[in-house]
């Protein structure tokens, strides 16, 4: 540690003893300013504060005791060396109890000594103001990440209320086919949305998504692609007629894909779209890079469906196939999506072992929504690690 430009403060009755000791310190690099009583000491140093006093304890006037208990009123973590000739346990223990920080005996044999000890004062109050900035730096931090996390539940809350009002109805029917569908939420705002509508009195037309990310972006995300969904509804007449039903299962996809892409709004999502005919109860649908495949449960069997294709937002010439199955007409059935947040909360380690699961478990489940949610014991989650949405399409056989 460089001494240079500390300025101690030496105090002494003894001229020869202060004035050997100011020499052997100005030798070693710092600067010494002497004084020979307490009372002048004391009106020097208020003036010009030193970085250490050394201080004889036995003096006339204001001996070393009453300056060291004047400069902790003054100046609590101001380091003071105590000398003395004296040496008895009572003074030691007097000084060290009002804070000196070292208490030496004269005569001082190695003045060397005395220069450790000046040093090693020095450090250690340097150390207390450091700690002292890393504190108030901290505690001034987290008052903004207090500050910062307040503000962020609060436009959490916003958002996912926004996000909220934008969810269709739950538990409706349309042509004799019920949909019902819940999103238990995480910790964090996300980016699952359901929607679906019935058309021409005839074709329900429906949507799983799960926007990338987490947060109001992801969020928002949702709220523009339920406008956008809506906006090529009105504008392209989708699913009016048999011809649409038949076609644009994949052209909806196309569409959403073109306008992520061309909005660039960072952000890309998995979808599944699907649409009954509740006439003949055939059901045409796409898989855009959605996890798990959504599973369609009748005669006590739970199995997936088929299908795949590319994520919407990444890949501008993406083209998707469109599947087609055909629904029980008589007979019970049930077709559940969810969201790939179900995933991260099965038991097993793997995805295989976790479809294994989601199947075996939704095979004994012919219940509600809630039944189902149950059977997994996902509705009783405090935070989910991520947003679990659930989306449940059946015939009026169950009711």
């Amino acid at each position: 540690m460089s001494q240079s430009g500390r300025r101690l403060l030496v105090i002494d009755d003894d001229t020869i003893v202060r004035q050997s000791i100011a020499a052997y310190l100005e030798d070693s690099g710092f600067l010494v300013h002497q004084e020979a009583d307490g009372h002048s000491a004391l009106t020097w140093l208020m003036d010009n504060p030193p970085c250490l006093v050394l201080t004889d304890l036995r003096m006339p006037g204001t001996d070393g005791l009453t300056l060291l208990k004047a400069i902790r009123e003054w100046d609590v973590e101001l380091p003071v060396i105590v000398i003395s000739g004296a040496g008895a346990v009572h003074d030691v223990a007097e000084a060290l109890r009002h804070g000196a920080s070292d208490y030496l005996v004269k005569p001082i044999v190695d003045m060397e000594v005395l220069v450790h000890s000046i040093r090693r004062a020095l450090e250690r109050h340097e150390l207390i103001i450091e700690n002292r900035q890393y504190r108030l730096e901290l505690e001034k931090a987290n008052k903004e990440l207090k500050e910062y996390i307040r503000v962020l539940e609060r436009d959490q809350l916003a958002g996912r209320r926004v996000q909220s009002k934008l969810l269709p109805p739950p538990a409706v029917s349309f042509g004799g086919i019920n949909v019902d569908y819940k999103i238990i939420p995480s910790l964090y705002l996300s980016g699952d949305f359901v929607d679906y509508g019935f058309l021409s009195n005839r074709y329900l037309a429906f949507y799983l998504t799960d926007v990338s990310g987490h947060g109001a972006a992801s969020a928002f995300v949702t709220v523009w692609l339920k406008q956008i969904v809506r906006r090529f509804f009105r504008e392209q007449e989708i699913f009016n007629t048999k011809d649409s039903f038949e076609r644009d299962t994949a052209s909806l996809l196309k569409l959403i894909n073109k306008e992520v892409i061309r909005s660039k709004v960072g952000a890309h999502m998995t979808c599944f779209v699907g649409v009954i005919d509740t006439h003949t109860h055939e059901m045409r649908y796409v898989v855009a890079g959605h996890l798990p495949l959504p599973l369609l449960i009748a005669n006590g069997r739970a199995e997936y469906l088929e299908g795949k294709g590319k994520p919407l937002g990444i890949f501008e010439d993406a083209e998707w196939e469109v599947q087609s199955i055909q629904l029980p007409l008589q007979q019970q059935f049930s077709l559940v999506v969810f969201s790939d947040g179900v995933l991260e909360v099965l038991p097993p380690d793997n995805l295989i072992e976790k479809e294994n699961y989601l199947r075996n478990i939704l095979s004994k489940q012919q219940g509600s929504i809630e039944d189902i949610c149950a059977a997994l014991q996902i509705n009783s989650l405090d935070a989910a690690p991520d947003d679990i949405a659930v989306l449940k399409i059946d015939n009026e056989m169950l009711k």
